[in-house]
């Protein structure tokens, strides 16, 4: 029932919204349905906790066995927490931003939710494909009707990237399908012991995939521009939730179907991933662009994520998977700022801002605090995460480097300090100038939304045994598939 709702209350309020033209109704509308998903959420995870409101297995296209099979596992509890939480913060601290046909841009933000859910609740192979389109398309619409100036070439190079990934996947799932003996199921697919070349040539097709979605190193030069281009609500789903449909298809769809190849090219990935992050950290040492800054500083914490997938141990994982939540409210909460200084000042350039702490002194503490929590600072959220990814990376017997990666990893954090509290103080210390010297502190709305994300990282930092308890079957799962327990 659960996984039901949460699909049908997105999907059929975004359609509703086309037909709606009255821009106030449009946004109530839209807020309203995203908080009735995340009370569904909520509901799931406390008084309908079982295995009859949590799963929904009935029959879809019968003549290929694929079916409507959805189940919330702890990670994908996690997931939609996330993505249910997100959405109404989204909503809600944009409120006052205008974009021409308002319902159509909710509806298409909407339809989007539903595909994302999708996503992290199909345990059928068909059907996860089915909702990693619903979840794309919208955003293809979003990005090159309401984007900048460069949106429409920033949109193709979206799409070609995502296209080309999405094909790469089928391509594999079928592959899958076949040895599966005709199966779509999840079920069906960890239980296969394919020959070595099968089992490679079927990884590489899915990796592909998912490397660029999260973005992987080198694929990823479709995000920043994208991020840039892209109107501020558009990008905060992009980054505080669709890069996690990456990692989670690494988690779900990669290593414990294909273990062997997974274990095999770990290396190779987690190489990849330390470079990215390196990579990532220098370039946002350099940006002007708060939006830059923070694409850059997503790609480099993204690359943690994925340097402990590809170097797993039993904490890793567990870190890995707290840690897509985890990211997502931090960076979502980073957005928000971006998304205020953008709005009042018109200027994104950090070398145009100046002083906003004497202006807005609520702002600047509710922004210290998460960027605290991004660079991973003790009782925050992030620090939980992050240490118990470095310890399993460490701790790993599946790669040759560990300690060389660890090493990475951390002047990774050290970098991303640096810029982050250059920022800080750039943009809210310091002297006032012409731009900012009549500011005004912010307004209810987007106070309401950091306060909900500051409880959530405190709440976080100094509690999280109930986010370690959803994981840590699925960890043991995936170390006893790639026979590392």
């Amino acid at each position: 029932m659960v996984p039901v709702l949460l699909i049908l209350i997105p999907l059929i309020t975004g359609a509703a919204l086309f037909a709606i033209r009255q821009e106030a109704m449009a946004k109530s509308i839209a807020l309203l349905a995203s908080l009735v998903s995340l009370a569904v959420m909520l509901a799931g995870m406390s008084v309908w906790n079982d295995a009859a409101h949590l799963t929904y297995n009935q029959s879809w296209i019968g003549a290929l066995n694929s079916r409507f099979h959805f189940a919330l596992d702890g990670m994908s509890q996690l997931l939609c927490l996330l993505t249910t939480l997100s959405f109404p913060i989204i909503f809600y601290s944009t409120w006052n931003n205008q974009y021409p046909d308002h319902n159509r841009f909710l509806g298409l933000m909407l339809l989007s939710q539903a595909g994302l859910l999708g996503v992290f609740m199909s345990m059928d192979a068909m059907l996860f494909y089915f909702f990693w389109e619903l979840a794309l398309i919208p955003l293809y619409f979003l990005s090159s009707r309401w984007g900048g100036e460069k949106r429409i070439q920033v949109t193709i190079k979206f799409f070609v990237y995502t296209f080309l990934g999405s094909l790469f996947m089928l391509i594999g799932l079928i592959m899958l399908y076949f040895k599966a003996g005709g199966s779509f199921a999840w079920a069906d697919f960890v239980k296969l012991n394919m020959a070595p070349r099968e089992e490679m040539a079927i990884f590489l097709m899915l990796a592909l995939a998912f490397a660029i979605k999260m973005p992987l190193f080198p694929f990823h030069t479709w995000q920043p521009d994208t991020y840039e281009q892209s109107p501020t609500p558009v990008t905060m789903i992009l980054s505080a939730i669709m890069a996690k449909m990456g990692i989670f298809g690494l988690l779900r769809w990669l290593a414990p179907v294909v273990p062997a190849a997974t274990y095999q090219w770990g290396d190779n990935f987690a190489t990849l991933a330390v470079v990215g992050m390196l990579y990532a950290s220098f370039i946002a040492m350099r940006q002007d662009d708060l939006k830059k800054l923070v694409a850059y500083s997503s790609i480099a914490h993204i690359g943690l994520m994925i340097l402990a997938v590809f170097a797993p141990s039993y904490s890793g994982l567990q870190g890995v998977m707290i840690q897509m939540f985890n990211h997502g409210i931090n960076i979502l909460g980073m957005w928000i700022v971006v998304n205020v200084i953008e709005q009042k000042f018109g200027t994104r350039k950090i070398s145009e801002l100046g002083g906003l702490a004497q202006k807005a002194p609520v702002l600047t503490i509710l922004l210290v605090i998460v960027a605290l929590a991004n660079i991973a600072m003790p009782l925050t959220n992030a620090f939980i995460g992050e240490f118990m990814m470095f310890n399993g990376v460490l701790g790993s017997t599946a790669t040759n480097f560990g300690v060389a990666y660890a090493v990475a990893g951390i002047i990774t954090i050290i970098l991303g300090a640096v810029y982050t509290l250059k920022m800080i103080q750039k943009v809210f210390y310091g002297e006032t100038n012409a731009l900012t010297a009549n500011a005004t502190d912010i307004s209810f709305n987007v106070q309401l939304s950091l306060a909900i994300i500051v409880v959530a990282i405190l709440l976080i930092g100094l509690f999280p045994n109930p986010m370690l308890s959803l994981t840590s079957d699925l960890s043991e799962q995936i170390l006893g598939r790639m026979n590392l327990k």
